[in-house]
């Protein structure tokens, strides 16, 4: 069983996830920490739990999702996994952060490149990689079968969806990430997004003003 641990960080109020199982291997997911305090807070929950971190994931790599990337890469010595279409998203992201008056560290370069259909391996479990651009040019979201729950970046939140005005991103594009990558995962599979509170598929599909007028 896959245990989710988050927290919100910066002035974006950005949701950074932790995932571990059994084995305490664990995923760092869109670490978004950027000052000591934050940092501390993250440090803090992986030494108590005893755990190995051994990848650093961003969803995608605007700067609220990637500005403790180099702290996390350089404390546990992580390579760092993304698509290869968010690869100049993330060159960008520290002078866009000047551009929101939010200075953070400029992040290492990735080494690791997900694609859809592959699979995300840490201690005895595993995550499905799904492509959702739309929000950013090559998003991924993160699903676990067995645990029905994906970690979805900006792609769906409860209630919205990720805006669609930021460079790379398109509107239609993200609906049909949306209808065609999440909402056929099931009802029950629980949303945990990089911004709010968990939602489900189910609710969403009810409820979302942008999916029951799509």
């Amino acid at each position: 069983m896959i245990h989710v641990a988050s927290f919100t960080f910066n002035p974006f109020a950005e949701n950074t996830y932790v995932l571990y199982d059994q084995t305490r291997e664990c995923l760092i997911i869109d670490p978004g920490c950027h000052n000591e305090a934050e940092r501390k807070r993250l440090t803090t929950f992986i030494d108590k739990e005893q755990l190995k971190p051994v990848l650093l994931l961003n969803t995608h790599c605007h700067v609220d999702h990637v500005a403790g990337n180099r702290f996390v890469a350089q404390r546990y010595n992580l390579p760092l996994a993304i698509h290869r279409g968010e690869e100049p998203v993330l060159a960008f992201a520290a002078q866009a952060g000047l551009m929101w008056g939010f200075r953070i560290e400029e992040s290492p370069a990735a080494s690791v490149f997900f694609e859809e259909g592959d699979v995300v391996r840490f201690g005895q479990s595993e995550l499905e990689v799904l492509f959702t651009p739309g929000h950013s040019p090559a998003s991924l979201s993160f699903y676990s079968r067995p645990d029905a729950f994906v970690i979805a970046g900006d792609v769906l939140f409860r209630g919205s969806i990720g805006r669609t005005d930021l460079p790379g991103g398109s509107y239609r594009t993200l609906i049909s990430s949306i209808e065609h990558k999440l909402l056929p995962l099931g009802d029950e599979v629980t949303v945990y997004s990089g911004h709010g509170t968990p939602t489900t598929i189910g609710h969403e599909r009810k409820h979302n003003p942008f999916l029951t007028e799509a």
